[in-house]
């Protein structure tokens, strides 16, 4: 076994380290991983009233086209929504727009499954015009059961970077106020 291994490859000893190159049948691509949330999230400034929420994207390589699911769980929230506005870095350089974007029911994804979207929920959806905010106007308040999520579909922001999307949803009630859901910490690659 070895000394087949050693006959495929060129092997150098070179201040006491053994290099060994050229090995056939290796594939020299990197690696591209899955684009959902890491298994572990370390902050420096670690903030109690942080929110972690699950998110997933098709692609995290820079400039591909790529879909983007900004997820509320069930056990993210505990009412129904009747308005959600995602903030958006303002060094976000990706291009959003309305008519690429659908409020929808998900199935959140696993080892042998996707997260896809499963049923379309009618929604009034705007940016403003410095394309840092995107607010989300159900036609009926979202139930409480369930997971929804923002499918945004866009061409990815150059650059290796990292952006914090924060959640913002308002209840139905008498006070017509957002509260913080939670952020989505996406980690283009």
């Amino acid at each position: 076994m070895i000394r087949s291994f050693l006959l495929k490859s060129s092997v150098a000893v070179v201040g006491g380290l053994i290099l060994v190159g050229g090995l056939t049948g290796l594939d020299s691509r990197p690696a591209i991983a899955q684009g959902t949330s890491g298994l572990m999230e370390f902050r420096w400034d670690s903030d109690r009233d942080y929110r972690r929420l699950y998110y997933y994207q098709t692609s995290t390589i820079p400039n591909e086209r790529a879909e983007w699911y900004l997820t509320l769980r069930e056990k993210d929230r505990k009412t129904a929504i009747l308005k959600l506005t995602v903030t958006v870095p303002d060094y976000f350089d990706s291009k959003l727009k309305p008519r690429r974007m659908a409020l929808c029911r998900v199935t959140k994804g696993s080892m042998l499954s996707r997260t896809k979207c499963i049923e379309e929920i009618p929604a009034t959806i705007e940016v403003n015009d410095n394309q840092t905010a995107i607010e989300v106007f159900p036609d009926q308040p979202v139930p409480i059961d369930g997971d929804y999520a923002l499918l945004i579909k866009m061409f990815n922001p150059q650059g290796k970077r990292m952006y914090q999307f924060n959640a913002l949803v308002q209840a139905p009630g008498d006070v017509p106020m957002s509260g913080y859901r939670g952020s989505w910490l996406v980690d283009m690659d």
